[in-house]
Order: C-alpha cells, then sequence, then structure tokens
C-alpha cells in the first residue's frame, strides 16, 4: 500500500508508530544537518524530517526532491520539539527512515498555497493545480457535504430523488437554450434543459408527489459572479401542497444545513414579504435586511414644487424617494458623495440630491430651490437628524428609482464596513408579478415561466389587467442574494390555456411548445407547486466566497469558455458532415487590416 496514513490525520496519540504517507511537497527546508518537507495532500500537512543519522538513501533521495514532486515517506511519528498550534498536526513530525519518489514535477506557475501568487487567469488555465490549494478543497469538501445532506433532509422527508434526461426539446424559459444536433434525425435539434420544469410537473401528473433532484441546467446567458453557462440546481416539486407547507419544509431544509454545515442556530419561520413591499422599503426584489437605510417616498411633498428635477419626475408619472444613510454624514464628505452620484448613474439614474446634517450645520444640493416648509417636510419624512446624510433620486420611471436607491443602499452599506457576514437574515419574498413588460419584445412576458399560478383573487386580472396580475410565486432571500424561487403551478388546464393566450400563443404555438404537459393534465393533475435553489450559490454564500467559480471543480471565465481545455472550439469537417451541418467559418483578420 502506498499509504497507512493520510496527512491530516496523525497526532501526539500516534507518536512511536511507524506509518507510510504519501503525497505532494509542499516546501522543502534544507538547513545542513537536517532537511524538513512539508508533505500534502488533501486532508492535511505533516512535517518530515531526514536527519544526519537517517539512511544514506533517505538522505540522497531528498536532496533531489522539489515542490510538487509526489513522494512517499516511511518513518517513525515523533513529538515535535517545536510545536505549531496553527497545524491540526502540529505536535508531531515524522522521522524519515525511506524516501520514495513517485513523480517528478515541473516548478509550478504560481504557488500552492492559502494565498497564491498566481492570477485568476493563470490560475485557471492550471485549474487543476488551483484545486489543489486549501480554500478550493474547502469549498469542494463544503458542497459534497451540503449534498449530502439535501438528499438526506429531503429523503427523510419523503422525497423521492429522480433523474430526468439532459436531451429534451426546446422551450421558451426566458433565456437562450443551448440546443444539440441529433445525427440520427438530420436538420433536428435537441436542447440542453434550464431546468426540469415541466418534466417534474408531468412527475406529479404520474403521482410521485415528493420529488427532488440535484440537476445540471443550462443557459446561455451572459456570466457574473454568481452565474455560470452550466450550473447544479437543487430541484423539488410536491403534489397537494400550499405555499406554507413549501415554504415549511424548506425553512427546515436550510435550518439544517447552517446547523450541520456552519453551526449557526437559524430562526424560523422566516420573515415574509411581498414584492411590492421590498420594492417600496429596499428598491429590490431580493433586499438585504442586516442594516436599515429603507427607502421612503417624498413624491406628495415635491410634486407641485418649483424645482423640476423633483416635480418633473412626478408629472411624467415617476416618482422622487430617499434614502436616510442615518448615523454616518462623517463618512461621507463630498468628494464621496460625488462618487455617489456617479455611481447612481450606471443605474440610468439622471443625478442624486442630497442633504447633509453634520455637526449642526445642513449642507444640501437642492436646499434653496425649495420652500423651508418643503425642506422640513423632506427632512421630517427621512426622520433626519444631526448626523445623518439624505440621498434623493426622481426618475419619470419608477424601475429607475428603485434600482438606483436599492443598489446605492446597499453601496453605502458596504463602503461603512457594517454588513456581518455571520448576520443570516432570510426571507420569503411573495407575491411576485405575474407579468413584466418587455421593452424588447413590446408586449407582457412571464416574470419567472409559464406555469405560474395566479393569486385566487387576480385570476379575472389574467388576461385584463396584466400589469396588476400578481402569483403564487416566492423567492427565498439571503442577505440581499435570491438562494432559490419557486411557485405553485397552475394545474387547471383552462387557466393554462388562458395564461398561454395572455402571452400571445395561439393554440397551435401552445400545441407545439407544449402539447406534452397539456395533454398529461386531461388525465387529472393534482395541486402541485415546488422550489429550485441554486447549489452553487448556497455553496458560495456558505463558504464566504467571492465568486461562484471558488465553489465549482471545473467553472467557465467570463466568455463562457474554459481556458485549461480549450473549449468550445471548432469540430471537424467529418463530424459536421455526419451531423449535416454547414458551419460558416469567419476568417481571422491582419493587425495590419
Amino acid at each position: 500500500m502506498y499509504r497507512t496514513h493520510t496527512c491530516g490525520c496523525l497526532r501526539a496519540c500516534n507518536v512511536n508508530q511507524t506509518v507510510t504517507l504519501a503525497g505532494w511537497v509542499q516546501k522543502v527546508r534544507n538547513l545542513g544537518a537536517m532537511t524538513f518537507i512539508d508533505l500534502r495532500d488533501r486532508y492535511g500537512i505533516t512535517q518530515i524530517v531526514v536527519e544526519e543519522h537517517s539512511p544514506a538513501e533517505a538522505r540522497e533521495t531528498v536532496c533531489r526532491v522539489g515542490r510538487e514532486w509526489v513522494i512517499q515517506v516511511v518513518g517513525k511519528v515523533v513529538e515535535r520539539q517545536s510545536k505549531n498550534p496553527k497545524m491540526p498536526t502540529g505536535d508531531i513530525e515524522v522521522t524519515a527512515e525511506k524516501v520514495a519518489i513517485l513523480h517528478e514535477a515541473e516548478v509550478p506557475p504560481f504557488t500552492i498555497e492559502e494565498v497564491s501568487d498566481g492570477g485568476d487567469d493563470l490560475r485557471m488555465k492550471y485549474r487543476y493545480l488551483d484545486l489543489r490549494r486549501p480554500p478550493l478543497q474547502r469549498n469542494m469538501i463544503l458542497r459534497h457535504k451540503m449534498a449530502q445532506e439535501i438528499r438526506r433532509f429531503l429523503s427523510d422527508e419523503g422525497f423521492l430523488e429522480i433523474e430526468t434526461p439532459c436531451l429534451v426539446g426546446s422551450t421558451p424559459e426566458g433565456a437562450r437554450d443551448f440546443v444539440v444536433p441529433s445525427r440520427m434525425s438530420p436538420n433536428q435539434f435537441y436542447a440542453l434543459p434550464q431546468s426540469p420544469q415541466t418534466l417534474k410537473q408531468l412527475l406529479m401528473v404520474a403521482g410521485y408527489d415528493k420529488y427532488f433532484q440535484i440537476v445540471r441546467c443550462f443557459r446561455d446567458e451572459d456570466l457574473r459572479a454568481d452565474r455560470q453557462p452550466e450550473f447544479t440546481q437543487v430541484d423539488e416539486e410536491m403534489s397537494f401542497v400550499s405555499e406554507d407547507d413549501i415554504m415549511t419544509i424548506n425553512e427546515g431544509l436550510i435550518k439544517r444545513l447552517w446547523k450541520e454545515m456552519l453551526d449557526v442556530d437559524v430562526q424560523t419561520p422566516f420573515y415574509r414579504m411581498p414584492w411590492n413591499e421590498a420594492m417600496g422599503r429596499f428598491g429590490s426584489d431580493k433586499p438585504d435586511l442586516r442594516f436599515g437605510f429603507e427607502i421612503k417616498d417624498i413624491s406628495d411633498i415635491v410634486k407641485d414644487c418649483g424645482f423640476g428635477v423633483f416635480s418633473g419626475p412626478v408629472a411624467e408619472g415617476g416618482s422622487v424617494r430617499l434614502i436616510n444613510v442615518d448615523g454616518h454624514a462623517a463618512d461621507f464628505p463630498r468628494k464621496k458623495i460625488d462618487k455617489l452620484a456617479d455611481f447612481v448613474k450606471t443605474y440610468k439614474a439622471k443625478g442624486l440630491a442630497w442633504t447633509r446634517l453634520h455637526d449642526g450645520q445642513v449642507t444640501s444640493s437642492y436646499q434653496k430651490f425649495l420652500t423651508e416648509e418643503e425642506n422640513r417636510a423632506i427632512l421630517e419624512r427621512a426622520n433626519a437628524k444631526d448626523g445623518d446624510l439624505v440621498l434623493i433620486v426622481g426618475d419619470a420611471k419608477d424601475e429607475v428609482v428603485f434600482a438606483a436607491l436599492g443598489a446605492l443602499r446597499c453601496e453605502c452599506a458596504k463602503q461603512l464596513g457594517i454588513l456581518d457576514p455571520r448576520d443570516f437574515k432570510f426571507l420569503w419574498v411573495t407575491e411576485f408579478p405575474m407579468f413584466e413588460f418587455s421593452e424588447e419584445e413590446n408586449r407582457y412576458v412571464a416574470m419567472h415561466h409559464p406555469f405560474t399560478a395566479p393569486m385566487d383573487e387576480d385570476l379575472d386580472k389574467l388576461e385584463t389587467d396584466k400589469k396588476n396580475c400578481r402569483a403564487k410565486a416566492y423567492d427565498i432571500v439571503l442577505n440581499g442574494t435570491e438562494l432559490g424561487g419557486g411557485s405553485i403551478r397552475i394545474s387547471v388546464p383552462e387557466t393554462q390555456e388562458a395564461m398561454f393566450r395572455a402571452l400571445g400563443f395561439t393554440n397551435e404555438d401552445a400545441q407545439e411548445r407544449f402539447g406534452h404537459l397539456i395533454n398529461a393534465f386531461k388525465f387529472g393533475a393534482p395541486p402541485h407547486g415546488g422550489l429550485a435553489y441554486g447549489l452553487d450559490r448556497l455553496c458560495m454564500l456558505m463558504a464566504g466566497a467571492e465568486s461562484i467559480r471558488d465553489v465549482i471543480a471545473f467553472p467557465k471565465v467570463q466568455n463562457a469558455s474554459e481556458p485549461m481545455t480549450s473549449c468550445p472550439d471548432f469540430v471537424d469537417d467529418k463530424q459536421l458532415d455526419e451531423l449535416n451541418l454547414n458551419v460558416t467559418r469567419r476568417e481571422e483578420t491582419s493587425d495590419e487590416e
């Protein structure tokens, strides 16, 4: 056998035992009479000692060993004279009797340590080396344990894990599909699933009342820190349940995960907040509740003022709103406020008005344009006092105001350093709009997907008042991040048909795209609903990682490519011929052109 123990398991109780270890050389320190080697595997590091009285073969071998060489060591566990309390194995070391080189290694392009000297691009190119580093290893272990715990919890709740296919028909679910050509059916294509949405609904029709799956999903959309073109989803669906039932089960799941993974006791039930309230108070449908700075509407105060920057947006059907960065005026001098003004412009706001109350003095960008009564009313609405900073945004479109102020309150909190990563504020955001208006398509589209049920009291608005029609949809949110989302589904064929009409589908369109689901409903569909989490995002938050890439073994980079294997890549003409595909190749232009 190559090893009797791992590099992370030896302790004082193992002293005087002869052991065999194998792993990678982290460091070599040659002190003349003695040579120290830090031997590493995914379990930890053990210090190896080769002394002047060690066997000659061992002494000769360690003189050749370099960083990241793979070696085997046979030796005796002894107590360290100079203990290292920062290492789990810091009370012992292994005096080598035999050292065998299993594989020589080139000098790695960056250090394989807790903090590496390699940049993102370099570490992505050599991802297999980056994965040797302890931070990523801890993340991979955490991810594994999370998946195990999810399976245990849901199985204990009576769920069945059922696989659904990865080659499916293309259906519009909000993002672009990845399509796969079929060799056996020329000129026809599969799609990789954006989610198993209709398939899990079919499982409800089939009588499997509690389904789950840890499933790969694919969406051809732009990347960001918490998004990848392929990702892992914890997918759930249940029959004969209400929103309350689904929320209760998932609060239990979250409580279990946070306790088992982080030893944190999460309080349940979670706070519930309708979408309208979330937008009005926080400017976001995924609000961070760890701090205040809530939004206040001052449109009624300024609608008739003579200052067009404020009155104009109200007259055009928009609003003027503020946040009070209470107690932090001293932290935002004028230069910082100007930078905040630039910040809100990235959210399409035209500018930022402000009042700063500091050391008994009031300075303002707008005070002189308003009456004393109007200025006083604004500060009263903001509950402003000495030491506060009031920030105001107005626009003809409420969505611009909400986006700008919602992002601004988070930016201020970030700059102030008041966001505690160990303060976990969970909530449910409920009663989402059923539809949202797409300026690109010039029509209303489903905010979630076409299978979400409307609120019972809004059923008559499905086709007549789309703007005010609410859905039985809910998101679970943590500290400004959406963990997952779901809904009660439409199970009545007539309602589903009305939904398709509301989206502008003809009967033929609906049948072509979703005929498998429509036809299945004819044979008895139970009331059902579900929820899906992004496993990668969950793991990122638990690990305290800055990017979702840090919790995925082999992620993609910003342009959805993978530098290590150089994909995507061209395929040869033979493969294209077999698939009956013709490809228009773009000619590379020279630098002179």
